[in-house]
């Protein structure tokens, strides 16, 4: 209840009047049952714009440092997520993929909208990263639809280090759902998520428009300290 109330008197017409973000095809958007929205992530600001726009409640998988945060603003930060219903994955140790989407199924075996980032991590430049395949399990063994969101501008508005975003057009862009009912029972082969993922990624990269890496993010983020981000692009993923 906090949520629709939250939503509906403060986050809906604040981000809506800062930013004005442009929607296109909501009609995409499930109204009821259980659905994988996969977006790319390219800003901070990504996990609320996108969620204001939909008409149904999005429960995103968030990194558990946002509920851990010491003083004021840790504090300010884990009552907000909280308020708003997402859920803390730790993402360290060995077991944190595996946490992440036995948690990302109980959210789609109670018939919601899961919001999930395949790149695992932001974009450290803009361009698309590749897409792990956690995703694709979850589709596989939910039996749940995939639409994919492309988020445009966000990157431009507030890119990693900058606290406050600028004003900057915003286009919030859903595609068509994406069915992989045709790999049910086969979420244990790698062969068949890593096709999965990459159809999703494909998806992505038409909607978004931008230029993919073959490349984990969290890779070109952990190097990014090292010397300046790589320039070739590799091949675009193929749909499957």
């Amino acid at each position: 209840m906090f949520y629709f109330l939250f939503r509906a008197v403060v986050l809906v017409p604040l981000l809506r009047w800062v930013f004005r973000p442009r929607v296109e095809g909501m009609e995409h958007v499930p109204d009821t049952g259980a659905a994988i929205i996969a977006g790319n992530h390219l800003s901070f600001c990504d996990s609320f714009l996108m969620p204001v726009m939909v008409r149904r409640r999005v429960t995103f998988l968030c990194k558990s440092e946002y509920f851990t945060g010491r003083g004021l603003k840790g504090r300010l930060t884990a009552a907000f997520f909280r308020a708003v219903g997402q859920i803390p994955v730790d993402r360290s140790g060995n077991g944190a993929g595996r946490a992440a989407v036995e948690t990302g199924l109980k959210v789609l075996g109670g018939g919601e909208l899961l919001g999930i980032y395949p790149e695992g991590t932001r974009s450290p430049d803009g361009r698309l990263y590749k897409g792990k395949v956690g995703v694709a399990e979850m589709a596989i063994r939910s039996g749940a639809p995939v639409i994919p969101c492309a988020m445009i501008g966000t990157f431009e508005a507030q890119p990693i280090g900058r606290r406050l975003p600028r004003l900057v057009p915003i286009t919030i862009r859903f595609g068509e759902p994406l069915d992989f009912s045709r790999y049910a029972g086969m979420e244990e082969s790698r062969e068949v998520l890593r096709a999965a993922t990459d159809e999703i990624m494909y998806a992505l990269l038409k909607l978004s428009e931008q230029e993919y890496v073959d490349e984990y993010g969290s890779k070109a983020r952990a190097r990014a300290g090292a010397g300046p981000a790589p320039t070739a692009l590799t091949p675009r993923p193929q749909a499957a």
